[in-house]
């Protein structure tokens, strides 16, 4: 796909302001209430961010109660069914409030929108909601928001496009000290049992001028924990037609003064390379944090997978990653019970876990998706047995995340200090430069503040300290 035909025209984002503002006049007075809700990754998590900056300029304001909102907004995630049903159930006790107020609209987008069983099945089991919208057509919401208000019918746009980028558009983030910042959208990898590439179109890179530009207005704005995200933040720069890769990124952006953290996800690590590692390396403020997925430690079920790297390979980007930083953090994801995988397989994922030592796993029981390859697949181990492959990697693993976190009792680390926990005994939380969850004793004038922090405890998901 051209480059022309991927970046928005600003005639065509200017006639979106326009909608914005018929939508602030269609309200006059009134300030209407829109509650937001997102689903799944941090990708989802910046794309609600955008959708509600849009919905402020066209003169809303947020509310965390559906009762009380004129506009309820669901941003949908589709990597695992567990969400999808989630979804699907909040949609249906949405029933409620519109039945309490019928000028209320329902609104649901993002991954799950895009797929076309799914919104077959809005369109004829939950004919309350009113706009339906995939993550290809985020940018023109004012539009369709305002097509449902002056023709009070329901809207689809799910077409089935590449997808786009469009810069500009308004943002609203949370308060605190971490933005997520996009620098890429889309898939070109079509893992198997993955339904992302077919819903969020293909892979796209944002000019290094707007990343950079963005990075650098959030640092003077006072974010401290900026977090770079793409479906596959390796491919970073494959269609910009210049010699420029992630890791040049990184360096740009490194280069920006201020007192700030750089993270990244995720990364694939068939395009991982020792340039990223050294860049890392020598880098000021990216975090010396890795999270590199690598979903099974089966070569057979890793080709299954369609991931493009082995066993090895994965052991030695890990091997030469740590030598260039050591102390390096180092987390992945993992898939126990894909189809026609043995005990035998799934035991080498274990052996995997045991062998390389993460530091923590973001685990899950296969979950298929229909409209991927995987899904297709034969799939005879029950699930009860599955489960008690997955308990063993569970083990495993959460006796490693113990250990490494016991070590640190008696340490001083420095932390940044995020928000409140609720907890009288330990009412800040705080992480490290590796992303540990670190619950604090101390006032809430920290939040915000790098400090030194000795660790006084620590279990298999957090450590606990006190300033110093």
């Amino acid at each position: 796909m051209k480059r022309e035909n991927v970046l928005i025209p600003e005639a065509e984002l200017a006639r979106q302001r326009a909608f914005m503002g018929k939508i602030r006049t269609f309200w006059g007075e009134t300030q209407p209430a829109a509650c937001v809700e997102t689903f799944g990754c941090q990708q989802n998590v910046a794309d609600g961010q955008r959708l509600m900056g849009m919905l402020e300029t066209c003169g809303f304001r947020f509310t965390n109660e559906p009762k009380e909102a004129d506009l309820v907004l669901v941003n949908t995630c589709a990597v695992r069914e567990h969400a999808e049903q989630r979804v699907f159930g909040n949609l249906g006790i949405l029933t409620h409030s519109k039945k309490e107020n019928p000028q209320q609209v329902i609104v649901l987008c993002g991954c799950m929108a895009q797929e076309e069983r799914v919104a077959k099945r809005i369109r004829e089991s939950y004919r309350h909601v009113d706009l339906v919208f995939g993550p290809q057509a985020l940018w023109k919401f004012p539009e369709l928001l305002w097509q449902v208000y002056e023709n009070r019918k329901r809207v689809f746009s799910i077409q089935d496009e590449h997808g786009s980028i469009a810069e500009g558009i308004p943002v609203v983030r949370e308060r605190g000290v971490k933005a997520w910042v996009s620098v890429m959208y889309g898939c070109n990898n079509f893992c198997s049992y993955c339904i992302v590439p077919y819903v969020r179109g293909r892979e796209r890179s944002r000019d290094p001028e707007a990343v950079l530009a963005e990075v650098r207005q959030l640092v003077q704005e006072g974010y401290k924990d900026i977090t770079l995200l793409g479906q596959n933040v390796n491919s970073y720069g494959n269609d910009l037609d210049i010699q420029y890769d992630f890791s040049d990124l990184l360096r740009e952006i490194d280069q920006i003064d201020g007192d700030y953290w750089i993270r990244f996800m995720s990364s694939h690590p068939k395009d991982a390379t020792q340039k990223l590692f050294d860049t890392m390396a020598q880098s000021r403020h990216v975090a010396r944090q890795l999270h590199l997925p690598f979903q099974s430690g089966n070569d057979r079920i890793l080709r299954e997978m369609n991931r493009r790297y082995t066993r090895a390979q994965y052991l030695e980007l890990v091997q030469y990653a740590r030598s260039v930083m050591p102390g390096l953090v180092l987390t992945s994801d993992v898939i126990i019970g894909f189809p026609g995988e043995t005990e035998a397989e799934a035991m080498d994922t274990v052996s995997l876990v045991k062998e390389i030592g993460f530091d923590a796993l973001f685990t899950f029981l296969y979950s298929p998706r229909p409209g991927t390859k995987a899904a297709e697949m034969p799939d005879p181990v029950p699930r009860a047995e599955k489960q008690k492959w997955f308990d063993a990697l569970l083990e495993v693993q959460n006796a490693q995340s113990a250990a490494l976190h016991g070590a640190y009792i008696g340490q001083t680390v420095r932390v940044l200090v995020d928000g409140e926990s609720g907890d009288a005994d330990f009412p800040l939380t705080s992480r490290t430069e590796g992303n540990r969850l670190v619950r604090l004793k101390g006032g809430p004038e920290l939040a915000g503040h790098f400090i030194d922090v000795k660790i006084t405890d620590s279990n298999t998901w957090a450590l606990y300290g006190e300033p110093v």
